[in-house]
């Protein structure tokens, strides 16, 4: 029987357990409290022909993943989405965990999902009323009527506010005509427009009795009974493209296309029979961001997909670096595994470490969005911060997930370049989440605007002057305040600030010390740089971009770093949570190594701590080695489902 002992860099004392039973604990403390759903999603799904042959065409890859998708929904999958009258917290975190469970497999098939049930039927049930729900919420969900998400343009993309399509309401007719004035309107990279949508739900300025009341989304046929495009729509296909060759991604144009007056989606503005425009919401701005507020589900399905496409990669380059051989290093003596070489745990401990760092992050902005979903009077605030933590979260999944992914194929070799192990086509798959659903650039500012002020009422509204006025008023300091998760991380940040440079590099309340002065100064200076900038000069204030970034940065390290320690917190004493403990203190470590820079020339961290830190990494790297199996275990993806033929005995 194989034991393990707890490191030097944590140990107080010694744990043995068996290294059989350590995966399956590591993947209950996880998943936390939402192992149980999750476990029950991966028993119900059809796991039998889950991965496509790379070798199709896109047009077979099209209809294989159509044939996919509908043998999904027999199986349950996909039907959670419902209005926000009837939903409860349950079932807003089945319809996240629906999205997971389905990108184990093939991404296409999971991004086809999340345009057909997410987007599209996600829009009905956000934006719509009960009889819209009644009538086309069904179909979305059974596939009756496959539907397509129309919000991209190719004149504007994350700049949703400047759409150019016109939805212009004709009130003799009483109905409402869809226009692209140009060619810059026209919609495009739109899944499930090329050969399957029937629907589109469109996104285009409302204006009524010459009135523009911004952006709205109304629900546009598009093709006919026999699937040719409807009259006025004008359909494309975007063709081959570098991954997810299932999803048949399309241009729409509408050329006055004229769709009744209950087509439009009127939860937060709406046409009376009058002909007059409605909304309960009197702020434009904040009648704009109520809307897009509601569709935040799909940013978080984006980046728990993306985090899944790096579990994969990760279990399918650490199990083979764990039984190929390379090098003897005396005569007479076996060939050494790759993952005993301190260069390969480098190249694959610390992203586990990470993986599972993002994965308790993930797992309390699943709970967020549950709480805050299913409570119709829940306060606003905690929408902002919903929205603001979907943002980073999506962008840090997605950047983390096209890193790994490169580096597990490098890891493995020639054999990773092969199609049959899986890791170009989830290289290729997952490249594209960094741009979709929200650039990672124009998120991470988001972020930082949400961490400065309250940016739906003060940053939305505003011109460039306004914007460093503003600034200027309401962040005198920074505050960092923590609530939930951060509130154990804040205990031991004052503990650690007691002894100072004294702290063991193992402590973590140093490390939430050093995550927290990265986030608080790099917040403050960024505020001084607002004040003292020539206030209305695009040059001054885009010289800040940088350093826009690294705020949003450092706030989402520190954001994960606090979900890690409560979800230790919570797991039972035993080898699982020494485990954890030791993954965290390689995740803070590895943290802190690649901004050493910053620590050394804010003088946080001194010239001999910061030369020590790539020492420590190498011993937790060196202790986690013997349980690197148990360590993907935990991560949730089964080794039957890898389809990595290089793993397979005879390969």
């Amino acid at each position: 029987m194989t034991t393990i002992t707890e490191p030097s860099v944590t140990a107080d004392e010694t744990v043995a357990t068996d290294v059989a039973d350590l995966g399956p604990a590591l993947l209950a403390a996880f998943e936390g409290s939402h192992h149980d759903r999750r476990a029950a999603g991966r028993a119900l799904w059809p796991a039998q022909g889950a991965l496509r042959d790379p070798a199709m065409s896109h047009l077979d890859a099209r209809e294989w993943t159509l044939n996919r998708l509908r043998e999904l929904g027999g199986a349950g999958f996909g039907h959670s989405i419902v209005p926000p009258d009837a939903t409860t917290e349950d079932t807003q975190i089945q319809s996240l965990v629906d999205f997971e469970t389905i990108s184990y497999g093939d991404l296409s098939v999971a991004i086809k999902s999340g345009v057909q049930h997410g987007l599209f039927g996600g829009a009905i049930a956000g934006l719509g009323n009960a009889d819209q729900h009644e009538r086309f919420l069904t179909g979305a969900l059974d596939l009756s009527i496959l539907g397509c998400f129309a919000m991209t343009e190719r004149g504007h993309g994350s700049d949703v506010a400047s759409l150019e399509t016109t939805i212009n309401y004709d009130a003799e007719a009483g109905e409402f005509v869809v226009d692209s004035p140009r060619a810059s309107a026209t919609k495009t990279y739109i899944g499930n427009a090329a050969a399957h949508g029937h629907m589109a739900a469109v996104f285009g300025q409302l204006v009524v009795a010459g009135e523009n009341h911004g952006v709205h989304c109304i629900l546009v046929p598009i093709r006919d009974a026999d699937g040719a495009p409807a009259a006025g729509v004008t359909i494309g296909d975007n063709g081959h493209k570098g991954g997810l060759l299932g999803v048949d991604n399309g241009t729409l144009s509408f050329d006055h296309v004229r769709v009744g007056r209950d087509m439009l989606l009127d939860r937060f503005g709406s046409v009376d029979a009058e002909g007059h425009y409605v909304s309960a919401i009197d702020n434009p701005n904040r009648r704009f961001f109520s809307m897009l507020g509601a569709l935040v589900r799909g940013r978080i399905c984006i980046g728990a997909g993306a985090a899944i496409a790096a579990r994969r990669a990760l279990s399918i380059a650490t199990r083979y670096a764990d039984s190929r051989r390379q090098f003897r290093h005396a005569a007479g003596e076996p060939e050494s595994p790759l993952l005993d070489y301190l260069a390969h745990q480098r190249k694959l401990l610390p992203a586990i470490a990470r993986a599972y760092a993002l994965g308790f992050a993930q797992n309390d902005l699943i709970s967020a969005y549950g709480t805050v979903s299913s409570n119709p009077n829940h306060d606003p605030r905690d929408q902002r911060a919903l929205e603001t933590m979907a943002a980073g979260m999506k962008a840090m999944n997605t950047e983390f997930a096209n890193g790994t992914i490169q580096t597990c194929r490098e890891a493995c070799g020639g054999v990773g370049y092969m199609s049959e192990n899986q890791l170009t086509q989830l290289r290729s798959d997952v490249d594209v989440f960094a741009t979709f659903e929200g650039d990672n650039t124009v998120l991470l500012q988001l972020v930082a605007k949400g961490v400065l002020t309250n940016y739906r009422e003060v940053w939305g509204g505003l011109d460039r002057l306004g914007l460093v006025q503003a600034s200027a008023r309401m962040v005198g300091s920074s505050v960092i305040e923590r609530t939930g998760a951060g509130l154990l991380a804040e205990r031991l940040v004052a503990a650690a600030r007691r002894k100072g440079d004294a702290a063991a590099f193992y402590d973590r309340g140093w490390h939430a010390w050093m995550f927290e002065e990265r986030e608080r100064h790099s917040i403050d200076s960024l505020a001084r740089r607002m004040r003292a900038a020539d206030r209305d000069s695009f040059d001054a204030v885009n010289a800040m971009q940088d350093h826009v970034l690294f705020v949003a940065r450092a706030h989402m390290e520190r954001v994960v770093l606090d979900s890690f320690i409560a979800g230790i917190a919570a797991c039972p004493s035993g080898a699982a949570k020494q485990t954890l403990e030791e993954l965290c203190t390689l995740f803070a470590l590895s943290s802190l190594e690649a901004d050493a820079g910053w620590f050394l020339s804010h003088n946080r961290m001194s010239d001999a701590r910061a030369k020590a830190l790539r020492k420590q990494i190498n011993q937790v790297c060196r202790d986690l080695r013997p349980r690197a199996i148990a360590l993907v275990e935990g991560l949730g993806v089964p080794a039957e489902w890898l389809g990595a033929a290089m793993l397979t005995a005879d390969a």
